[in-house]
């Protein structure tokens, strides 16, 4: 496990995506939870750093997509931590229905072949839901919830102001570099944009991404010139270019 910033961490080595592990004084907190065989690995981490499963009190989950959810239901059943997500997200945690996933006609090539099945997650018990503005004052010395739809109907993203902290889960992608979401994976693209663009209108110094590394150089700077970099987006949901 390795400290990106005082409290707070991120998991190393899992199979997939990204996990941050925020240290609070009444205990640990948990943003997104990887996939299934990842959760022996986050204990050992855990362990390692000298905490115990039993401290964890809380567990933000960005969106209920199965590389977001999987260690979750180990967490949950190795001790009391409240599982907190959007309304719209909660049934989907819940396994009351299936993930949605973006219409095959809104894709083009290889994406329309590499669209996932839609899926039902296991049962998971949501303590509360969030939305957007709500403001969470127990974890990191204070955090807003961002509402982000767009890879998922009820994405959340999660900002520390103070510290200039961005927890982006899904919205944005940085592999090699900071990018939307893959489209395949997207429920809906224009909206995903414009996420990315309400985004931009912080100005963190930290980006904790879903995948890829958290970035801490130029960081507001990269967010506003992909912001910049989009195509407009008129209330159809069908781009236009710029004149």
């Amino acid at each position: 496990m390795e400290e990106i910033a005082p409290d707070l961490f991120t998991f190393r080595g899992l199979p997939v995506g990204r996990v941050y592990l925020i240290r609070d004084e009444d205990g640990l907190t948990i943003i997104d939870g990887s996939i299934p065989p990842a959760a022996r690995s986050l204990q050992r981490q855990l362990e390692g750093a000298g905490f115990q499963l039993r401290d964890i009190r809380r567990i933000l989950l960005t969106h209920a997509h199965p590389d977001h959810v999987g260690a979750i239901p180990f967490l949950l059943a190795n001790s009391d931590a409240e599982l907190i997500c959007s309304e719209l997200e909660a049934p989907v945690a819940r396994g009351e229905m299936p993930i949605p996933s973006p219409s095959r006609a809104e894709l083009r090539g290889l994406a329309k072949l590499a669209r996932p099945p839609q899926t039902t997650l296991p049962n998971m018990k949501v303590s509360r839901t969030v939305a957007d503005g709500a403001w969470l004052p127990e974890i990191l010395g204070g955090m807003q919830v961002v509402s982000t739809p767009g890879h998922a109907p009820g994405h959340l993203s999660f900002w520390q102001p103070e510290r200039k902290i961005l927890f982006a889960g899904d919205s944005l992608f940085n592999f090699r570099h900071m990018s939307l979401p893959w489209s395949f994976l997207t429920v809906d693209m224009a909206t995903a944009q414009q996420s990315v663009r309400k985004l931009a209108q912080l100005d963190p110094d930290m980006i904790c991404f879903g995948h890829g590394r958290p970035l801490k150089e130029g960081a507001t700077g990269r967010l506003r010139a992909l912001a910049s970099s989009l195509p407009e987006v008129p209330a159809s949901g069908k781009r236009v270019t710029p004149i």
